[in-house]
């Protein structure tokens, strides 16, 4: 073999160990897939627990749900049907859900330890943002001669079915009044029942915890003249000192046929929870997103119309979540 021959051998050799020692990939290396340089965001599940179909919690559930999943890349949500307030912040306590629509003095009871929530304390619950008021109406009819709250003493009272939240609200108004339950006979009974009871005589007086106009007042007043007891400054100011998510709202005139001025009245308020677990930045953004969106409220109900920024901690009854804090704090 040529000395000539030899060397271009030699060269050709040389020129093959360099470009191994390069990283070139051969064999099963070759076949390997190139990973991509960014991760793919993991997406987070948002279930929101609203209430029953008919309510106005699972139309503003859907909404959100519709929101945060075509607004929030990471998040797919979707709006579950429930027994709405306190089966709602067992279900957080679970696990089951990430979001839930709940009754701001519901909420109190649960990270207090109080009511319906006597030894069963839930401090990991946070609040998300209160969204409108859920106003306490006291409805009787005109012909009963009850003026006041105070007129109410020996009379029957519808307070809300046995350990709801318009039972807890009636006792605690009442309570403030200097009125106890050994001072009325107590009906318990839920809003339809009320309803027909207070129309066919067989009540004086009923205490309803929900926005109005209420289907269930409207069709007392669509066959009697109906009456809203007044709670004033004063009795709002004393029941707010102690039971700090009540918020005063006035029923404006013609709420209810028949009704020729403004009531005073006191409201809980509906509002969003969440749990201490849920992510800070996804806390965030929920928030951001759903002020961001406020005509798929409005489209939703009626009642999205009032769910904004600058009325988004009214009534908060328990300690914000960071993330809820964080946008809170920044003015949005």
């Amino acid at each position: 073999m040529s000395k000539k021959l030899i060397a271009v051998l030699l060269t050709a050799l040389l020129l093959i160990g360099l470009l191994a020692g390069c990283g070139g990939k051969t064999g099963s290396d070759a076949n390997e897939p190139v990973k991509d340089k960014e991760q793919k965001t993991e997406k987070v599940f948002v279930t929101i627990a609203t209430g029953g179909t008919a309510g106005t919690y699972f139309p503003l559930g859907g909404a959100l749900a519709d929101i945060w999943t075509n607004n929030i890349s990471n998040v797919n949500s979707t709006a579950q049907t429930t027994g709405a307030s306190v089966a709602n912040v067992n279900l957080l306590r679970n696990g089951e859900v990430e979001v839930i629509f709940v009754q701001n003095d519901i909420a109190y009871y649960a990270a207090n330890g109080i009511e319906m929530f006597q030894d069963n304390k839930y401090e990991d619950i946070k609040g998300l943002a209160t969204l409108y008021p859920e106003t306490i109406q006291i409805i009787t009819l005109e012909g009963k001669k009850i003026d006041s709250l105070a007129d109410l003493k020996g009379k029957k009272v519808a307070v809300g079915a046995a350990g709801s939240g318009t039972e807890a609200n009636a006792r605690q108004i009442l309570e403030a009044a200097g009125i106890t339950y050994d001072d009325i006979s107590v009906q318990y009974l839920s809003f339809s029942e009320a309803a027909n009871n207070l129309k066919d005589g067989n009540v004086d007086a009923a205490f309803v915890t929900a926005g109005f106009p209420t289907a269930a007042v409207q069709d007392i007043a669509a066959q009697h003249k109906v009456k809203l007891l007044t709670v004033d400054d004063a009795l709002a100011d004393k029941l707010i000192e102690k039971y700090p998510f009540y918020v005063k709202t006035v029923i404006p005139a013609d709420t209810y046929n028949g009704m020729a001025e403004d009531v005073k009245a006191v409201s809980v308020m509906s509002m969003l929870a969440v749990s201490s677990n849920l992510d800070e930045e996804i806390a965030y953004n929920l928030l951001k997103t759903m002020y961001e969106n406020p005509d798929r409220l409005k489209a939703a109900h009626s009642m999205g119309a009032l769910i904004k920024a600058e009325t988004g901690r009214d009534g908060m009854s328990i300690d914000l979540h960071p993330g809820a804090d964080k946008y809170f704090k920044e003015g949005k």
